[in-house]
Protein backbone atom coordinates (compact mmCIF):
# COMPACT_ATOMS: atom_id res chain seq x y z
CA UNK A 1 0.00 0.00 0.00
CA UNK A 2 3.10 2.38 1.17
CA UNK A 3 4.54 1.30 -2.60
CA UNK A 4 1.59 2.34 -4.15
CA UNK A 5 1.07 5.33 -2.75
CA UNK A 6 4.53 6.44 -3.38
CA UNK A 7 4.44 5.63 -6.90
CA UNK A 8 1.04 7.77 -7.20
CA UNK A 9 2.77 10.23 -5.72
CA UNK A 10 5.86 10.09 -7.55
CA UNK A 11 3.06 9.88 -11.05
CA UNK A 12 1.53 13.25 -9.81
CA UNK A 13 4.87 14.84 -9.62
CA UNK A 14 6.44 14.69 -12.88
CA UNK A 15 2.75 15.06 -14.49
CA UNK A 16 3.25 18.82 -12.50
CA UNK A 17 6.80 19.02 -13.82
CA UNK A 18 5.70 17.93 -17.73
CA UNK A 19 2.83 20.85 -17.22
CA UNK A 20 4.73 23.49 -15.90
CA UNK A 21 7.62 22.84 -18.94
CA UNK A 22 4.92 22.98 -21.59
CA UNK A 23 3.61 25.31 -20.35
CA UNK A 24 6.30 27.43 -19.83
CA UNK A 25 8.08 26.82 -23.01
CA UNK A 26 5.00 28.19 -24.50
CA UNK A 27 4.28 31.30 -22.49
CA UNK A 28 8.28 32.01 -22.75
CA UNK A 29 8.20 32.27 -26.42
CA UNK A 30 5.55 34.35 -26.39
CA UNK A 31 7.03 36.70 -24.09
CA UNK A 32 9.82 36.74 -26.05
CA UNK A 33 7.65 37.47 -29.38
CA UNK A 34 6.03 40.45 -27.35
CA UNK A 35 9.11 41.88 -26.12
CA UNK A 36 11.81 41.66 -29.19
CA UNK A 37 10.07 44.86 -30.21
CA UNK A 38 10.08 47.13 -26.71
CA UNK A 39 14.34 45.74 -27.00
CA UNK A 40 14.62 47.01 -30.43
CA UNK A 41 12.49 50.43 -30.43
CA UNK A 42 15.04 52.82 -30.41
CA UNK A 43 15.82 51.60 -33.84
CA UNK A 44 12.47 50.44 -35.22
CA UNK A 45 11.35 54.08 -34.80
CA UNK A 46 14.52 54.77 -37.12
CA UNK A 47 12.48 52.60 -40.02
CA UNK A 48 8.91 52.73 -39.06
CA UNK A 49 8.47 56.80 -38.87
CA UNK A 50 9.57 60.29 -40.59
CA UNK A 51 13.00 60.79 -39.87
CA UNK A 52 13.77 64.75 -38.61
CA UNK A 53 13.16 64.35 -34.65
CA UNK A 54 14.63 60.90 -32.83
CA UNK A 55 12.26 62.08 -29.79
CA UNK A 56 8.90 62.10 -31.61
CA UNK A 57 9.94 59.19 -33.57
CA UNK A 58 10.85 57.24 -30.34
CA UNK A 59 7.44 58.29 -28.49
CA UNK A 60 5.69 57.40 -31.62
CA UNK A 61 7.32 53.75 -31.38
CA UNK A 62 6.49 53.87 -27.45
CA UNK A 63 3.16 54.99 -27.92
CA UNK A 64 3.20 52.13 -30.95
CA UNK A 65 4.70 49.80 -28.08
CA UNK A 66 2.23 50.39 -25.42
CA UNK A 67 -0.82 49.81 -27.77
CA UNK A 68 0.00 46.08 -27.69
CA UNK A 69 -0.21 46.33 -24.18
CA UNK A 70 -3.60 48.31 -24.02
CA UNK A 71 -5.48 46.16 -26.30
CA UNK A 72 -4.38 42.87 -23.65
CA UNK A 73 -7.76 43.56 -21.95
CA UNK A 74 -9.57 42.85 -24.75
CA UNK A 75 -7.51 39.70 -25.42
CA UNK A 76 -8.54 38.88 -21.66
CA UNK A 77 -12.06 38.97 -22.36
CA UNK A 78 -12.20 36.75 -25.82
CA UNK A 79 -9.81 34.19 -24.78
CA UNK A 80 -10.87 34.49 -20.84
CA UNK A 81 -14.18 33.09 -22.44
CA UNK A 82 -13.31 30.79 -24.62
CA UNK A 83 -10.82 28.90 -21.80
CA UNK A 84 -13.89 29.05 -19.17
CA UNK A 85 -16.35 27.89 -21.65
CA UNK A 86 -14.13 25.28 -23.63
CA UNK A 87 -11.30 25.22 -22.05
CA UNK A 88 -8.07 26.44 -21.04
CA UNK A 89 -5.83 24.38 -23.47
CA UNK A 90 -7.52 25.35 -26.36
CA UNK A 91 -7.53 28.82 -25.73
CA UNK A 92 -3.74 29.30 -25.19
CA UNK A 93 -3.35 27.25 -28.47
CA UNK A 94 -4.98 29.78 -30.27
CA UNK A 95 -2.98 32.57 -28.71
CA UNK A 96 0.00 30.87 -29.47
CA UNK A 97 -0.35 30.57 -33.06
CA UNK A 98 -1.94 34.13 -33.29
CA UNK A 99 1.37 35.70 -31.36
CA UNK A 100 3.66 33.74 -33.59
CA UNK A 101 2.16 34.98 -37.20
CA UNK A 102 2.07 38.73 -36.03
CA UNK A 103 5.41 38.61 -34.79
CA UNK A 104 7.27 36.94 -37.78
CA UNK A 105 5.17 39.41 -39.89
CA UNK A 106 6.69 42.23 -38.39
CA UNK A 107 10.27 40.90 -39.39
CA UNK A 108 8.60 41.35 -43.43
CA UNK A 109 7.47 44.49 -42.82
CA UNK A 110 8.12 47.41 -45.20
CA UNK A 111 9.99 50.44 -44.15
CA UNK A 112 8.45 54.48 -43.77
CA UNK A 113 10.89 55.08 -46.74
CA UNK A 114 9.90 51.92 -48.98
CA UNK A 115 5.91 52.46 -48.37
CA UNK A 116 5.63 56.16 -46.28
CA UNK A 117 2.43 55.97 -43.80
CA UNK A 118 1.52 52.89 -44.32
CA UNK A 119 4.86 51.51 -42.39
CA UNK A 120 3.55 52.54 -39.46
CA UNK A 121 -0.20 51.40 -39.50
CA UNK A 122 1.05 47.63 -40.25
CA UNK A 123 3.78 48.08 -37.70
CA UNK A 124 0.24 49.02 -35.51
CA UNK A 125 -1.69 46.15 -37.05
CA UNK A 126 0.98 43.52 -35.80
CA UNK A 127 1.29 45.32 -32.45
CA UNK A 128 -2.38 45.05 -31.64
CA UNK A 129 -2.66 41.11 -32.60
CA UNK A 130 0.80 40.52 -30.14
CA UNK A 131 -1.48 42.41 -27.32
CA UNK A 132 -4.30 40.21 -28.26
CA UNK A 133 -2.79 37.19 -28.27
CA UNK A 134 -1.24 37.84 -25.13
CA UNK A 135 -4.06 38.80 -23.39
CA UNK A 136 -5.14 35.37 -23.78
CA UNK A 137 -2.32 33.66 -23.00
CA UNK A 138 -0.99 34.85 -19.23
CA UNK A 139 -4.33 33.63 -17.98
CA UNK A 140 -4.48 30.44 -19.10
CA UNK A 141 -0.65 29.57 -18.55
CA UNK A 142 -1.22 30.69 -14.91
CA UNK A 143 -4.85 29.00 -14.34
CA UNK A 144 -3.55 25.80 -16.06
CA UNK A 145 -0.64 25.15 -13.80
CA UNK A 146 -2.74 26.24 -10.96
CA UNK A 147 -4.83 23.64 -11.25
CA UNK A 148 -2.53 21.21 -11.36
CA UNK A 149 -0.71 22.10 -8.39
CA UNK A 150 -1.41 20.36 -5.08
CA UNK A 151 -2.70 22.83 -2.55
CA UNK A 152 -0.14 24.24 -0.41
CA UNK A 153 2.20 24.36 -3.50
CA UNK A 154 0.25 26.63 -5.95
CA UNK A 155 2.39 29.49 -4.92
CA UNK A 156 5.90 27.66 -5.80
CA UNK A 157 4.57 26.09 -8.58
CA UNK A 158 3.23 29.06 -10.38
CA UNK A 159 5.92 30.77 -9.97
CA UNK A 160 7.80 28.99 -12.77
CA UNK A 161 5.06 30.90 -15.18
CA UNK A 162 6.29 33.84 -13.39
CA UNK A 163 9.71 33.70 -14.23
CA UNK A 164 8.66 33.12 -18.21
CA UNK A 165 8.16 36.69 -18.70
CA UNK A 166 11.24 38.01 -17.54
CA UNK A 167 13.38 34.82 -19.30
CA UNK A 168 11.41 35.59 -22.33
CA UNK A 169 13.00 39.01 -21.65
CA UNK A 170 16.31 37.73 -21.31
CA UNK A 171 16.09 35.37 -24.49
CA UNK A 172 15.21 38.40 -26.62
CA UNK A 173 17.97 40.10 -25.08
CA UNK A 174 20.34 37.41 -26.01
CA UNK A 175 18.94 36.97 -29.17
CA UNK A 176 19.38 40.88 -30.54
CA UNK A 177 22.61 41.10 -28.89
CA UNK A 178 23.75 37.93 -30.81
CA UNK A 179 22.54 38.99 -33.75
CA UNK A 180 24.19 42.69 -33.12
CA UNK A 181 27.93 41.22 -32.22
CA UNK A 182 27.57 38.77 -35.10
CA UNK A 183 26.30 41.05 -38.09
CA UNK A 184 28.10 44.50 -36.90
CA UNK A 185 26.07 47.49 -35.88
CA UNK A 186 25.82 48.96 -39.47
CA UNK A 187 24.01 45.71 -41.12
CA UNK A 188 22.17 45.14 -37.74
CA UNK A 189 20.88 48.42 -38.29
CA UNK A 190 20.17 47.82 -41.82
CA UNK A 191 18.78 44.35 -41.80
CA UNK A 192 19.90 42.48 -39.05
CA UNK A 193 17.07 43.83 -36.26
CA UNK A 194 14.43 41.86 -38.47
CA UNK A 195 16.31 38.54 -37.27
CA UNK A 196 14.81 37.96 -33.71
CA UNK A 197 11.18 38.35 -35.21
CA UNK A 198 11.41 36.03 -38.06
CA UNK A 199 13.09 33.71 -35.76
CA UNK A 200 9.58 33.46 -34.00
CA UNK A 201 8.04 31.29 -36.47
CA UNK A 202 11.00 28.09 -35.66
CA UNK A 203 10.14 28.92 -32.19
CA UNK A 204 6.60 29.09 -32.00
CA UNK A 205 5.97 25.87 -34.34
CA UNK A 206 8.15 23.42 -31.57
CA UNK A 207 5.84 25.02 -28.96
CA UNK A 208 3.21 24.26 -30.40
CA UNK A 209 3.40 20.83 -30.67
CA UNK A 210 4.82 20.34 -26.94
CA UNK A 211 1.59 21.77 -26.19
CA UNK A 212 -0.45 19.23 -28.79
CA UNK A 213 0.45 17.08 -26.45
CA UNK A 214 -1.09 18.15 -22.91
CA UNK A 215 -4.16 17.27 -21.48
CA UNK A 216 -7.03 19.68 -19.98
CA UNK A 217 -7.11 21.04 -16.46
CA UNK A 218 -8.67 18.43 -14.10
CA UNK A 219 -10.32 20.82 -11.80
CA UNK A 220 -11.83 22.15 -15.40
CA UNK A 221 -12.49 18.48 -16.29
CA UNK A 222 -14.27 17.85 -13.08
CA UNK A 223 -16.41 21.20 -13.02
CA UNK A 224 -17.50 20.72 -16.56
CA UNK A 225 -18.41 16.80 -16.04
CA UNK A 226 -20.49 18.39 -12.74
CA UNK A 227 -22.28 20.72 -14.94
CA UNK A 228 -21.40 23.44 -13.37
CA UNK A 229 -19.36 25.49 -16.17
CA UNK A 230 -20.87 29.07 -16.97
CA UNK A 231 -22.78 29.69 -19.72
CA UNK A 232 -21.69 33.45 -19.71
CA UNK A 233 -18.35 33.95 -17.88
CA UNK A 234 -18.03 37.49 -18.47
CA UNK A 235 -22.00 38.25 -17.36
CA UNK A 236 -21.00 35.82 -14.33
CA UNK A 237 -17.87 38.00 -13.74
CA UNK A 238 -18.73 41.54 -13.94
CA UNK A 239 -22.34 41.87 -13.61
CA UNK A 240 -22.53 40.09 -10.08
CA UNK A 241 -21.46 42.12 -7.51
CA UNK A 242 -19.07 40.59 -5.36
CA UNK A 243 -17.10 38.88 -8.35
CA UNK A 244 -16.69 42.33 -9.59
CA UNK A 245 -15.81 43.74 -6.17
CA UNK A 246 -13.16 41.38 -6.26
CA UNK A 247 -12.37 42.19 -10.11
CA UNK A 248 -11.59 45.69 -9.01
CA UNK A 249 -9.59 45.39 -6.01
CA UNK A 250 -7.61 42.81 -7.55
CA UNK A 251 -6.63 45.44 -10.07
CA UNK A 252 -6.31 48.41 -7.71
CA UNK A 253 -4.77 46.98 -4.76
CA UNK A 254 -2.59 44.10 -6.76
CA UNK A 255 -2.02 44.17 -10.59
CA UNK A 256 -1.57 47.81 -11.13
CA UNK A 257 1.38 48.36 -8.61
CA UNK A 258 2.75 45.06 -9.57
CA UNK A 259 2.76 46.36 -13.61
CA UNK A 260 4.52 49.28 -12.97
CA UNK A 261 7.21 47.60 -10.60
CA UNK A 262 7.95 45.26 -13.48
CA UNK A 263 8.12 47.28 -16.18
CA UNK A 264 9.98 50.41 -14.05
CA UNK A 265 12.55 47.81 -13.08
CA UNK A 266 13.31 46.01 -16.73
CA UNK A 267 11.74 48.30 -19.41
CA UNK A 268 12.25 51.73 -17.61
CA UNK A 269 15.31 51.01 -16.66
CA UNK A 270 16.48 49.88 -20.40
CA UNK A 271 15.31 53.37 -21.89
CA UNK A 272 17.09 55.26 -19.12
CA UNK A 273 20.69 54.34 -19.97
CA UNK A 274 20.27 54.32 -23.10
CA UNK A 275 17.93 57.30 -23.69
CA UNK A 276 19.40 59.31 -20.58
CA UNK A 277 22.18 58.62 -19.67
CA UNK A 278 23.89 57.52 -23.55
CA UNK A 279 25.11 54.46 -22.49
CA UNK A 280 26.35 52.35 -25.66
CA UNK A 281 23.43 49.73 -27.04
CA UNK A 282 25.42 47.26 -26.48
CA UNK A 283 26.62 48.01 -22.82
CA UNK A 284 23.25 48.94 -21.79
CA UNK A 285 21.66 45.52 -23.02
CA UNK A 286 24.42 43.28 -21.39
CA UNK A 287 23.35 45.10 -17.99
CA UNK A 288 20.20 44.40 -18.19
CA UNK A 289 20.46 40.66 -19.63
CA UNK A 290 22.89 40.24 -16.80
CA UNK A 291 20.60 41.73 -14.20
CA UNK A 292 18.00 39.45 -15.67
CA UNK A 293 19.85 36.20 -15.32
CA UNK A 294 20.90 37.12 -11.61
CA UNK A 295 17.15 38.07 -10.39
CA UNK A 296 15.39 35.07 -11.89
CA UNK A 297 15.58 32.86 -8.84
CA UNK A 298 14.39 34.81 -6.67
CA UNK A 299 10.73 34.42 -8.74
CA UNK A 300 10.52 31.22 -7.40
CA UNK A 301 12.12 32.12 -3.88
CA UNK A 302 9.24 34.71 -3.46
CA UNK A 303 6.60 32.14 -5.07
CA UNK A 304 7.64 29.61 -2.83
CA UNK A 305 7.91 32.03 0.29
CA UNK A 306 3.96 33.10 -0.42
CA UNK A 307 3.20 29.54 0.42
CA UNK A 308 4.45 30.08 3.77
CA UNK A 309 3.94 33.55 4.77
CA UNK A 310 0.84 34.66 2.59
CA UNK A 311 0.71 36.18 -0.77
CA UNK A 312 -0.61 39.71 0.04
CA UNK A 313 2.71 40.44 2.44
CA UNK A 314 5.38 40.01 -0.15
CA UNK A 315 3.69 41.80 -3.23
CA UNK A 316 2.86 44.92 -0.75
CA UNK A 317 6.43 45.31 0.69
CA UNK A 318 7.57 45.20 -3.02
CA UNK A 319 5.89 47.84 -3.81
CA UNK A 320 6.76 49.83 -1.04
CA UNK A 321 9.99 49.26 -1.39
CA UNK A 322 10.03 50.18 -4.48
CA UNK A 323 8.03 53.75 -4.50
CA UNK A 324 10.49 54.59 -1.74
CA UNK A 325 13.58 53.41 -2.98
CA UNK A 326 13.70 54.49 -7.09
CA UNK A 327 15.19 57.73 -7.12
CA UNK A 328 18.13 56.87 -4.83
CA UNK A 329 18.72 53.62 -7.46
CA UNK A 330 18.39 56.05 -10.30
CA UNK A 331 20.53 59.40 -8.46
CA UNK A 332 22.98 56.29 -8.42
CA UNK A 333 22.61 55.04 -11.57
CA UNK A 334 23.32 58.37 -12.58
CA UNK A 335 26.48 58.80 -10.75
CA UNK A 336 28.30 54.98 -11.70
CA UNK A 337 26.91 55.78 -15.37
CA UNK A 338 30.00 59.35 -15.52
CA UNK A 339 26.81 60.92 -17.52
CA UNK A 340 27.84 64.43 -17.36
CA UNK A 341 24.86 66.86 -16.91
CA UNK A 342 26.85 69.85 -18.94
CA UNK A 343 26.95 67.32 -22.54
CA UNK A 344 24.14 65.22 -21.97
CA UNK A 345 24.34 63.64 -25.60
CA UNK A 346 27.85 62.42 -24.76
CA UNK A 347 28.10 59.05 -24.34
CA UNK A 348 29.03 58.56 -21.35
CA UNK A 349 33.45 57.50 -20.84
CA UNK A 350 34.17 54.53 -18.47
CA UNK A 351 30.91 53.50 -17.06
CA UNK A 352 30.91 51.33 -14.08
CA UNK A 353 29.51 48.43 -15.42
CA UNK A 354 29.15 46.24 -11.95
CA UNK A 355 27.56 48.88 -10.01
CA UNK A 356 25.15 49.36 -13.12
CA UNK A 357 24.39 45.84 -13.14
CA UNK A 358 24.26 46.13 -9.01
CA UNK A 359 21.57 48.92 -9.08
CA UNK A 360 19.30 47.15 -11.81
CA UNK A 361 19.61 43.73 -10.28
CA UNK A 362 17.88 45.76 -7.07
CA UNK A 363 14.90 46.82 -9.04
CA UNK A 364 14.76 43.55 -10.48
CA UNK A 365 14.46 41.86 -6.84
CA UNK A 366 11.72 44.07 -6.34
CA UNK A 367 9.77 42.94 -9.70
CA UNK A 368 10.68 39.32 -8.32
CA UNK A 369 8.83 40.36 -4.77
CA UNK A 370 6.01 41.59 -6.59
CA UNK A 371 5.16 38.58 -9.36
CA UNK A 372 6.59 35.73 -8.09
CA UNK A 373 3.01 35.38 -6.05
CA UNK A 374 0.60 37.27 -8.15
CA UNK A 375 -0.37 34.06 -10.37
CA UNK A 376 -1.44 32.22 -7.25
CA UNK A 377 -2.72 35.27 -5.65
CA UNK A 378 -5.15 35.65 -8.64
CA UNK A 379 -6.29 32.65 -9.70
CA UNK A 380 -7.24 31.63 -5.55
CA UNK A 381 -9.55 35.09 -5.84
CA UNK A 382 -12.12 33.79 -8.12
CA UNK A 383 -14.03 30.32 -8.57
CA UNK A 384 -13.16 27.77 -11.21
CA UNK A 385 -16.12 28.37 -13.79
CA UNK A 386 -15.11 32.29 -14.51
CA UNK A 387 -11.40 31.95 -13.31
CA UNK A 388 -9.54 32.43 -16.25
CA UNK A 389 -11.71 35.28 -17.19
CA UNK A 390 -12.17 37.21 -14.00
CA UNK A 391 -7.98 36.86 -13.30
CA UNK A 392 -7.13 37.93 -16.96
CA UNK A 393 -9.11 41.08 -17.09
CA UNK A 394 -7.34 42.76 -14.24
CA UNK A 395 -3.93 41.24 -14.67
CA UNK A 396 -3.98 42.78 -18.35
CA UNK A 397 -5.44 46.02 -16.94
CA UNK A 398 -3.14 46.08 -13.92
CA UNK A 399 -0.09 44.99 -16.57
CA UNK A 400 -0.77 46.21 -19.95
CA UNK A 401 -2.56 49.97 -19.26
CA UNK A 402 -0.77 51.16 -16.17
CA UNK A 403 2.35 48.80 -16.67
CA UNK A 404 2.88 48.96 -20.57
CA UNK A 405 2.72 52.77 -20.41
CA UNK A 406 5.51 52.77 -18.17
CA UNK A 407 8.32 53.53 -20.74
CA UNK A 408 5.87 56.06 -22.86
CA UNK A 409 4.69 58.24 -19.55
CA UNK A 410 8.48 57.65 -18.51
CA UNK A 411 10.28 59.22 -21.39
CA UNK A 412 7.50 62.19 -21.44
CA UNK A 413 7.99 63.33 -18.65
CA UNK A 414 11.70 63.52 -18.54
CA UNK A 415 11.02 65.34 -22.13
CA UNK A 416 8.68 67.37 -21.30
CA UNK A 417 10.17 68.65 -17.54
CA UNK A 418 13.71 68.44 -18.45
CA UNK A 419 14.05 66.45 -15.43
CA UNK A 420 15.38 62.72 -16.14
CA UNK A 421 13.92 62.28 -12.38
CA UNK A 422 10.11 62.85 -13.24
CA UNK A 423 9.59 59.91 -15.22
CA UNK A 424 9.56 58.08 -12.24
CA UNK A 425 7.41 59.67 -10.22
CA UNK A 426 4.41 57.64 -12.29
CA UNK A 427 5.47 54.71 -11.28
CA UNK A 428 6.25 55.72 -7.48
CA UNK A 429 2.44 56.52 -7.59
CA UNK A 430 1.27 53.93 -8.84
CA UNK A 431 2.67 51.26 -6.38
CA UNK A 432 1.85 53.34 -3.59
CA UNK A 433 -1.90 53.75 -4.15
CA UNK A 434 -1.44 49.58 -4.56
CA UNK A 435 -0.22 49.49 -1.29
CA UNK A 436 -2.90 51.12 0.87
CA UNK A 437 -5.74 49.52 -1.20
CA UNK A 438 -4.61 46.00 -1.08
CA UNK A 439 -3.06 46.18 2.54
CA UNK A 440 -6.88 47.78 3.73
CA UNK A 441 -9.51 46.07 1.24
CA UNK A 442 -7.73 42.60 0.11
CA UNK A 443 -8.32 39.27 2.36
CA UNK A 444 -5.09 36.69 2.47
CA UNK A 445 -6.73 33.40 0.48
CA UNK A 446 -3.93 30.99 0.40
CA UNK A 447 -5.31 28.40 2.33
CA UNK A 448 -8.21 27.82 0.15
CA UNK A 449 -8.67 23.67 -0.65
CA UNK A 450 -8.94 23.01 -4.38
CA UNK A 451 -8.23 19.38 -3.89
CA UNK A 452 -9.55 16.45 -2.00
Amino acid sequence: MATMTANSQASEKSKIWKVIGASSAGTLIEWYDFYIFGSLATIISAHFFPKGNETVALLSTLATFATGFIVRPFGALVFGRIGDVVGRKYAFMVTLLIMGLSTTLIGLLPTYEQVGVLAPILLLLMRLLQGLALGGEYGGAATYVAEHSPDGKRGFYTSFIQTTATLGLFVSLGVILATRLGLGEDHFKSYGWRIPFLLSVVLVIFSYFIRMRMEESPVFVQMKSEGKASKSPLRDSFMNPENRRLVILSLLGATMGQGVVWYTGQFYALYYLQTVLKIDFVMANKIIAIALLLGTPFFIVFGGLSDRIGRKKIIMAGCAIAAVSYIPIYKAMEFYSNWDAANPMATPLNPDFNMLVLLVWIQVIFVTMVYGPIAAFLVELFPTNIRYTSMSLPYHIGNGVFGGLVPFIGTALVASTGNHFAGLLYPMTIAIITFFVGTIFIKERTDIKWHS
